[in-house]
């Protein structure tokens, strides 16, 4: 099998995943429920809404260039959120051809040589280092959260804080070497990129007039934040909606208003990747820190 009809079927393969995972949660809920929960939304905390989501991703920007320049990519913080932004663009819009991370460690590679083992290590440490935060957030919210669902689990949830993040630290010290000495900074990154989108979903909650249950749809979101980076479906399409549709169960909340929440952050995600169409077009240059 040739490389080429090997990412054509993957394609194939998270188009028909997606697809199947909408088909499945139009068959448990009402679409013309979850339209009118997102018809009486507020565009001005929708607005704010976007401009959190912005920022967090020039946040999640400025943390990987961390990882580049460990690695001898010493990259302008203006040419990587260019090249970042592009990332999203693919990551979103061409999932099977050239996916986004791959494209950024492709150039990366190509213009500075750090070495391919370097560049996709430290690519996926940064996924990890977000994904960590997502998991210690969640951990937090459910230590708050006065859904029946956690009896009983307080002390696990309690201890799985730290414990995870002694893990990462090992795995980052053992494994990861290049990005060790910028764990502790990543890390402070990912806290405010994850704390920038956890208040971008609390401004959906404000548009769409939410004022209960706020812990456990904050909850339910970050659960399906990880969820999503599994690359099975278009974007998370699907992937992250079945999360909220089950969250909702789970804890007791409205269906429709968690499938609405989904959609509307799966929205501006999208709008703010499809700004990356533009260096499509014009390819940025890698610019080098003097």
């Amino acid at each position: 099998m040739t490389e080429k009809l090997r990412k054509k079927l993957i394609t194939a393969l998270k188009i028909i995943i997606s697809t199947v995972l909408i088909y499945f949660i139009f068959t448990k809920i009402e679409l013309k429920d979850v339209l009118q929960t997102l018809k009486k939304s507020d565009p001005l905390f929708l607005i704010l809404g976007i401009l959190l989501f912005i920022l967090s991703k020039v946040l999640a920007a400025f943390r990987l260039n961390l990882y580049f320049h460990g690695i001898g990519a010493k990259i302008t913080q203006l040419a990587n959120l260019k090249l970042y932004l592009l990332g999203m663009f693919y990551n979103l819009f061409l999932p099977g051809g050239i996916g986004g991370d791959a494209y950024k460690g492709y150039v990366v590679q190509k213009e500075y040589k750090p070495g391919t083992k370097k560049v996709v290590s430290v690519l996926l440490v940064d996924r990890l280092s977000g994904m960590l935060l997502l998991f210690v957030y969640a951990c937090t919210l459910a230590l708050l959260s006065s859904s029946a669902f956690f009896n009983g689990l307080n002390g696990l949830v309690a201890l799985a804080i730290p414990v995870s993040v002694v893990v990462f630290w090992w795995v980052n010290k053992r494994f990861f070497i290049s990005g060790f000495p910028v764990f502790w900074k990543s890390l402070g990154y990912s806290a405010l990129v994850q704390l920038a989108q956890l208040v971008c979903v609390l401004c959906i909650l404000k548009s769409l007039s939410i004022g209960l249950d706020v812990v456990e749809y904050l909850f339910v979101f970050l659960v399906s934040s990880i969820v999503s980076v599994i690359p099975l479906t278009i974007g998370g399409i699907g992937s992250r909606e079945v999360t909220f549709l089950y969250g909702a169960e789970w804890l007791g909340l409205n269906v429709s208003t968690s499938i609405g929440i989904s959609f509307t952050f799966f929205l501006i995600t999208a709008l703010v990747s499809l700004l990356g169409a533009f260096y499509h077009f014009k390819k940025p240059l890698l610019e080098t820190t003097s």
